[in-house]
């Protein structure tokens, strides 16, 4: 199966550079847009918005390519999962960068004061916050620094970067009482995990009975 068209097709030297060009066309859109006064009313906060949908979405894919990839074979898909991770995190670091510089004029202090005053902040905070050591890591090197095991460890971090961002998103929606997207994006960031957790019993069942077979 992971040799077939599809993995073929999807293996061409172009397929990953245009990947990474749809990656950044949504970032580069928002901060246009917002220079160029096309965000409506309020551009700050259209910004600051936008990225972090992105982000979540993007979060969403990254997640997606483990069940694709065993699903399909397609061998391929496992050159994407760093990159897109990457991308998560270019997105949250941009989304937590817009907030400081224009809903906190820059200053650290504001920052501080507004953590302990609005408890979905601190979450997305500590969310951007778990994202650093995974991209900081998401590079060979570091595999064979850290050793498979303790790197596999160290990457299920992003289970608690996915509750904590459908967390920070629902809180966010709380004043406005919109809950569709959230529910959305929880649903589906839940089935994804749900699947890990499934195949993972499903292959310690598999090790276990060829172990007690042996």
């Amino acid at each position: 199966m992971g040799a077939g068209p599809w993995s073929r097709r999807l293996a061409a030297p172009w397929v990953k550079p245009v990947l990474w060009a749809a990656c950044a066309a949504p970032a580069v859109w928002l901060w246009w847009a917002g220079y160029t006064d096309r965000l409506g009313p309020n551009p700050a906060e259209a910004l600051i918005r936008g990225l972090g949908l992105w982000t979540l979405r993007l979060l969403c894919l990254t997640l997606l390519v483990t069940p694709l990839l065993q699903l399909s074979g397609w061998a391929v898909l496992a050159g994407w999962r760093r990159g897109l991770g990457l991308w998560t995190f270019a997105y949250a670091a941009q989304h937590a960068l817009a907030y400081v510089w224009f809903d906190m004029g820059g200053s650290l202090a504001e920052v501080w004061h507004d953590v302990g005053e609005r408890p979905f902040i601190l979450v997305g905070a500590l969310a951007v916050l778990a994202l650093v050591p995974l991209a900081a890591t998401s590079f060979n090197r570091a595999v064979r620094w850290l050793g498979a095991a303790r790197w596999q460890r160290l990457h299920r971090l992003v289970y608690w970067v996915a509750a904590l961002a459908v967390l920070h998103f629902y809180w966010m929606r709380t004043g406005k009482n919109h809950f569709g997207e959230v529910y959305l994006y929880g649903g589906l960031l839940a089935l994804l995990l749900a699947w890990r957790l499934w195949h993972a019993r499903r292959r310690r069942r598999a090790q276990g009975g060829a172990v007690s077979r042996g």
